[in-house]
């Protein structure tokens, strides 16, 4: 039966205005319509508009929900986490607030090293309920459209296993997981004497690998001091273009880096971005990568500087948000939280960072066409907050205000 979601506060449409990400004033756009109802059919949105106008084309045999004092908006997109893990990391939490650093923790055998032994040692099916009942919580916060990484195995038999349960785990649940690659996220222990030959393994052996049984379709690589050189990442990347998946990379997050050889690949987005050159910024400005930033891991490292989100906008840089969610440096699902980490602590405007956490989501997966605004023959990713008015998604924090969650139409 066909759904239909009418007399909301403020529906957020976000139309769009163009082809490609929003950058600039368009970030300011939200396409709000008061009194607004969606009517769905088929897992698409099938109309939208003022309630009296929609209500009329839905008719009568419609599963009618009254959405006054609610704000109706696209469901958010989650376009960077990490969700293939076992447990928590509490010693490296313990160990950060008595004052250690990022760097510190990872050379006494912490940071992402320390989770590889539970993916290593865990059944598919294990990681496969671990990472649905993230998707799960994610959904109960009004996200629709996930981006899962592996990275946590760092071995061929490891990392397709991982990317078999992200397969899994997006088969039990309404929304939408698009699936990356990141067997280059930090060179394993048994290869850090060699660590070229660990990069040969990710180029001829786990990416065609993943590319053969279309277990993902992008390959991300952490390109930093401690991870893998410029050099090293650029290999991994093309590697994933001649197999024909997108690519995306972790840049900039600790340390600046020339972003002029990655620009070549035309990556989908550059994520983290802390520390980007102002040099970068023309290029990142004239291209359709988006800058995809994570306020999450600042706030959880405790570090007192955030993503330059202003000098990224102001210099027309496409700009996205996501949660980072992962076990180390940002464990939460919760893409308000980020909402209002990215407006009190970045300076974007509430609107910016919807669009940032929707359109500009969906243009960091190559998913604009399908999700990231409700307009007709768009998949029905809907998410429903009890709010009237916009700004209070980013205003309230700690507090899950969202009310219902549609992805799919279900």
């Amino acid at each position: 039966m066909p759904i239909l979601l009418s007399h909301a506060a403020q529906l957020l449409t976000l139309r769009q205005s163009g082809n490609g990400p929003r950058r600039g004033a368009q970030m300011r756009e939200l396409g709000i319509i008061e009194d607004g109802a969606v009517l769905i059919a088929d897992g698409k949105i099938a109309a939208v508009g003022p309630t009296d106008e929609v209500a009329r084309q839905a008719g009568t045999n419609v599963e009618e929900t009254d959405c006054r004092g609610k704000i109706v908006l696209p469901g958010f997109v989650d376009s960077h986490t990490h969700p293939v893990f076992t447990a928590p990391r509490l010693i490296n939490f313990e160990k950060r607030v008595s004052g250690a650093s990022y760097e510190e923790i990872a050379e006494a055998g912490g940071g992402i090293r320390a989770s590889l032994r539970g993916v290593r040692n865990s059944s598919e099916d294990t990681l496969a309920e671990h990472v649905l009942r993230a998707l799960q919580e994610m959904a109960s916060q009004g996200t629709t459209t996930v981006e899962a990484k592996s990275g946590y195995g760092l071995s061929l038999d490891a990392e397709m296993k991982s990317l078999r349960a992200i397969r899994e785990a997006a088969r039990q649940w309404n929304g939408t997981v698009v699936a990356t690659l990141l067997g280059a996220h930090v060179v394993p222990p048994e290869y850090r004497p060699n660590p070229e030959e660990y990069v040969r393994i990710v180029c001829d052996e786990m990416i065609p690998r993943a590319a053969e049984a279309k277990l993902a379709e992008f390959v991300d690589v952490f390109c930093e001091r401690g991870a893998f050189t410029p050099e090293q990442s650029h290999r991994i990347l093309r590697a994933a273009r001649e197999h024909k998946l997108g690519v995306r990379a972790h840049v900039c997050q600790l340390t600046p880096a020339n972003l002029a050889p990655l620009m070549e690949l035309d990556p989908a987005s550059l994520d983290h971005m802390d520390h980007v050159s102002d040099d970068d910024l023309p290029a990142l400005a004239q291209s359709n990568t988006v800058a995809t930033l994570l306020p999450a891991a600042n706030y959880f490292l405790g570090l007192t500087a955030f993503p330059p989100a202003r000098k990224l906008i102001d210099a027309g840089v496409a700009v996205a948000l996501a949660t980072d969610y992962n076990p180390g440096t940002a464990p939460t699902p919760s893409m308000p939280f980020v909402l209002s980490a990215a407006c009190t602590h970045m300076k974007m405007s509430p609107a910016e960072a919807i669009t940032a956490a929707t359109y500009n989501g969906a243009c960091a997966l190559l998913l604009e066409k399908r999700k990231g605004s409700i307009e007709v023959g768009k998949d029905a990713d809907v998410a429903v907050f009890d709010a009237t008015d916009y700004r209070e998604l980013a205003y309230w924090f700690g507090v899950n205000r969202c009310r219902r969650t549609i992805a799919s139409g279900k």
